[in-house]
């Protein structure tokens, strides 16, 4: 293979055909089936796989065809399937489609639905969350054809409703099982990294739990002087309830169901990884707020091994100019618990739901709605050829050894995948990083990392075996 027509392949794509075809995407509102429900006629995922899947058969690679695949009911799915020249056994390539909304104003200059190409980054919803898989891996392709590099069949699957959990992703796995054929690697570009210097790994992912608390103490609202000691307040009753899962103080959780053992392994990256000074967040801290501990390693345990309890929403909550003197009839709050990894998210959210619901202060109700859980994903050990390969990639490509961290968020399909393939090997990368602003406004991709990246793949997608 020549390595330098790979190269430039790739860079010249990423510098004219990719980049106008993903700037194209980003016009498309295609907005997930979670945020729009009509969907399927507004047509807008129809027309974002159209789009792609244009683009990619227009790839010169042998053999190489691509089609949208679409189960009745459900949405649909872009699989392009190439050959390829080497190895037994499949490759998959995974990527999505579907968008988060606008999600807020964005900055003057800047419109989710309008690319904007600026300082070596292209901004636009679904820039890098994740419409750039499906550029990255048909840039792969063409540029390992052009190099004359050998690599096994492989198979890019894009999904339409990720962003919705991706309800409809087993569905698929199962109807296109044969097609896809025996997978020996899955490579994912749907995640961020520590920086944008090296190859980032993700190794493991958390679960989530979440549900609808709500606490009733009075059929309706009362004068407070004329009803306060006598009824306990809602929110008071709720306080009691959180602080049997969670000591206030710390964010330690107290049910032995939301605590894992972190493997030895991946402490074992977290704390090379923070050596080099990675896993740098840029978040918009408010002045003077203190980050939740001071050792670097404990924080990336915090967000990725240890479970978490966020207050997402409420309701029975007047705003601070409408509320009186009233002791409220109830409190309800959204309770989202981010999970570690290899927590068993059913076991989890019925040991949660005991614990608010069994024995509750002063009689008071309680119920619990829209309780749903999901697993996470701890990835196997690398083969010792992926081992080999990833520090040779590293070194040629960014000049950097590569890093594995966990992430702190939930993706369903990885657990499918874990799931659908258990013997096959996974490289979970991509080139988002800090302050990329996926899901929030100004969403942007690196365009030089994104090049970086697409080189690796095709390079990993050139060495399995």
């Amino acid at each position: 293979m020549d390595h330098g027509v790979l190269r430039e392949t790739i860079r010249n794509l990423w510098e004219g055909d990719a980049l106008a075809g993903l700037s194209e995407f980003v016009s498309i509102p295609a907005l997930s089936p979670a945020f729009d429900g009509l969907w399927a006629s507004n047509g807008h995922l129809h027309a974002a796989v159209e789009h792609v899947r244009k683009w990619l058969a227009a790839r010169p690679v042998p053999g190489l065809t691509v089609e949208a695949v679409k189960l009745p009911g459900r949405t649909p799915v872009l699989l392009l399937e190439a050959p390829g020249t080497g190895s037994d056994g499949t490759t998959v390539i995974y990527g999505h489609l579907d968008k988060q909304p606008a999600a807020g104003e964005w900055s003057p200059g800047l419109d989710p639905w309008i690319p904007v190409l600026k300082d070596g980054r292209l901004y636009g919803r679904g820039a890098g969350d994740d419409g750039y898989a499906a550029y990255a891996a048909g840039a792969a392709l063409e540029a390992l054809h052009r190099a004359g590099g050998r690599y096994g069949r492989t198979v890019v699957l894009l999904e339409t409703c990720e962003e919705s959990g991706s309800p409809d992703l087993a569905a698929y796995l199962d109807h296109l099982r044969d097609r896809i054929g025996a997978v020996s690697l899955v490579i994912c570009l749907d995640v961020a990294g520590g920086d944008y210097e090296r190859l980032w790994l993700a190794t493991s992912l958390r679960g989530i739990a979440f549900l609808d608390l709500t606490v009733r103490v009075l059929e309706s609202g009362v004068h407070s002087g004329h009803s306060s000691g006598l009824v306990a307040s809602s929110f008071r009753v709720v306080r009691q309830l959180l602080d049997r899962l969670e000591d206030s103080r710390t964010g330690e959780m107290l049910l032995p169901e939301l605590r894992v053992d972190v493997p030895p392994d991946r402490l074992a990256e977290i704390r090379e990884a923070v050596a080099e000074g990675g896993l740098r967040p840029e978040l918009p801290m408010t002045p003077g707020v203190r980050l939740a501990a001071d050792d670097p390693v404990e924080l990336v345990l915090n967000n990725t091994w240890r479970t978490t309890l966020s207050v997402t929403g409420a309701s029975g909550l007047p705003s601070l100019v409408d509320a009186g003197n009233v002791l409220r009839p109830y409190t309800g709050l959204k309770l989202s618990f981010r999970l570690p990894p290899t927590a068993d998210a059913e076991v989890a959210l019925s040991a949660i739901r005991t614990a608010l619901t069994t024995d509750v202060p002063y009689g008071a109700q309680v119920s619990i709605e829209r309780a749903a859980g999901a697993g996470g994903w701890n990835a196997p050990p690398l083969a010792p050829w992926l081992v080999s390969t990833l520090d040779k990639v590293s070194h040629e490509v960014f000049g950097r050894p590569w890093r594995a961290i966990g992430l702190g968020g939930t993706i369903p399909f990885l657990g499918l995948f874990a799931r659908a393939y258990p013997d096959a090997q996974f490289v979970v990368t991509g080139p988002r990083g800090p302050g990329n602003n996926a899901h929030v406004p100004d969403e942007w991709l690196h365009l030089e990392q994104t090049a970086r990246v697409t080189e690796a793949v095709a390079h990993i997608l050139s060495q399995r075996p």
